[in-house]
């Protein structure tokens, strides 16, 4: 009768290598990926990465090409205007994300003269980068052998290793099971290869264990718990937030918007005027009371809903068609003079998130997208 292996004995015939022959067969072409034996730019990496929390690879892509055509490098960017970079990320969320892209970029151009810093240490200083994003730049761009730990290398390895403790109390236990896994050469491979793993074939539900190079090594395959790892703590549940949106057009079909505060939720970013956000939606009374000036403000039927990290939310719209501008004059209530109102009638130049956008569409249904070229 066989000896049993041991999970020690299983664990260290995980090897990299044969992670690396894989990829060289099934790698994915990506837009920020270079190509086969190319070294990879670091502007390009760490544009992606940014771009990559939180968002799937298929909505960044698009993006990605967008922001490359119009700031091809570093210090492009650190030139632009931190209302074109917003007005560029609409719709990709997690706005703090743009504004801190602008700031690192800023600081590479200033501080580095261009050129990015090549230490984990330096790089995790830039605004924005953490420790993934640090350790994705290091190995990618810089070839050092740093872990990359992200959704799916946490995916991966807690099944590989079998680490049942639920996150993110395990984070530390998968970060040095996978940092002892980084070979000192092609660790931007290493890191690469565990992406395209996660994405393709160690995926959350129903993983193609027979597909995977290291399907015979894997502990939670030999136990059968593959699709139960990683633990995840329980979800939270979300509190409910309402209020009441104020969406006023005129003669010319231009529609008034504002900018929200620098700092804080969709910082920077533009907005029809709101009311503010509580458990209730606001009476018709408190509503024209929160209105930004005096007019036929109509309600529309149903509401807007969207989910934020924390919160869900839910908006009551209110419309008003004005002959001239001058009857939005003077602006009162939640919106005064010097908080950044204008009149936009192609609001794809606008810095739109996608809540805003919701609002703007349940306004005028009929229109089709408000967001074409007029």
């Amino acid at each position: 009768m066989p000896a049993r292996t041991s999970k020690k004995q299983k664990a260290s015939a995980v090897s990299a290598q044969v992670l690396l022959d894989w990829y060289d067969v099934h790698r994915r072409t990506l837009p920020w990926r270079a190509p086969r034996g190319k070294r990879a730019d670091p502007y390009r990496v760490w544009l992606s990465e940014i771009m990559l929390q939180q968002t799937t690879v298929q909505a960044v892509g698009p993006y990605f090409v967008k922001f490359l055509k119009a700031w091809p490098d570093v210090v492009a960017l650190a030139r632009a205007k931190q209302d074109d970079v917003l007005t560029a990320w609409a719709g990709l969320g997690y706005y703090a994300r743009a504004r801190n892209l602008h700031a690192a970029a800023k600081v590479v151009a200033s501080e580095h003269g261009g050129r990015f810093p090549s230490t984990y240490e330096a790089l995790r200083a830039l605004p924005g980068v953490g420790d993934y994003t640090a350790g994705a730049i290091s190995a990618i761009a810089f070839d050092l052998p740093f872990a990359a730990m992200d959704a799916n290398a946490e995916r991966v390895i807690a099944r590989v290793f079998a680490i049942a403790d639920p996150l993110p109390g395990s984070k530390g236990e998968m970060r040095a099971a996978l940092q002892a896994l980084v070979p000192q050469m092609r660790a931007g491979d290493f890191a690469q290869a565990l992406m395209d793993l996660g994405s393709a074939i160690c995926t959350p539900k129903r993983p193609s264990c027979e597909r995977c190079p290291w399907g015979d090594v894997c502990a939670a395959r030999a136990k059968g718990v593959q699709e139960e790892l990683p633990v995840k703590a329980p979800k939270m549940v979300r509190p409910l937030k309402r209020g009441a949106a104020f969406v006023a057009r005129d003669a010319e079909s231009a529609v008034l918007l504002v900018k929200r505060p620098e700092k804080g939720l969709l910082g920077g970013m533009m907005q029809p005027p709101l009311g503010p956000w509580g458990e209730t939606f606001p009476s018709a009374d408190e509503a024209m009371a929160q209105a930004p000036f005096k007019a036929k403000w109509k309600k529309k039927t149903g509401v807007v809903r969207h989910g934020f990290t924390h919160f869900e939310l839910e908006i009551e719209v209110y419309v008003a068609e004005l002959s001239g501008r001058a009857d939005a004059r003077p602006l009162g209530g939640r919106v005064k003079p010097g908080h950044g109102e204008r009149w936009v009638r192609d609001l794809s130049t606008a810095a739109l998130p996608t809540v805003m956008k919701k609002i703007v569409e349940h306004a005028f249904p009929d229109e089709g997208p408000l967001f074409r070229r007029h």
